[in-house]
């Protein structure tokens, strides 16, 4: 765990990240935000565009039952896909605002510090990896 020395005393530990290292969380967020978002843009062209009469319908071509399936099956992966990333967008805006709030990198179920490591994996997360065993456990979320 994160511990700062004291003069006087025994090491004491930290209860929140310093302005510089929640900074550097921050340009951590911004830029997987800016990634996720244009991802996210992607997939939403993907499944507009999916189907609509572009170009490719004007070709002379047979299209059969298979053809059909496979198209509705992309366009829902892609929906799937689309969902998973718009969720990961709102985690890293909750991230950004927690930051702001200065109570970034502090577990919800402990009130512990979640390890700068772990954060810099997954910069979403709200729980230390013990408080997600324990709450997985215990079939809470």
């Amino acid at each position: 765990m994160a511990e700062e020395t004291n003069k006087n005393t025994a090491p004491v530990e930290k209860t929140r990240y310093s302005d510089a290292e929640l900074a550097e969380f921050k340009a951590i967020i911004e830029d997987k935000l800016a990634k996720a978002k244009a991802e996210y843009n992607t997939l939403r062209e993907v499944i507009i565009h999916n189907g609509t009469n572009d170009i490719e319908d004007t070709s002379p071509s047979f299209k059969t039952v298979e053809d059909d399936g496979a198209n509705q099956l992309s366009k829902e992966e892609a929906s799937q896909m689309a969902q998973r990333q718009y969720k990961f967008i709102q985690n890293l805006e909750a991230a950004l605002v927690r930051i702001e709030n200065k109570t970034y990198g502090i577990c919800r179920a402990t009130g512990k510090l979640i390890p700068k490591e772990r954060l810099k994996r997954v910069p979403h997360a709200t729980l230390t990896v013990e408080a997600k065993e324990m709450m997985a456990k215990t079939g809470k979320k």
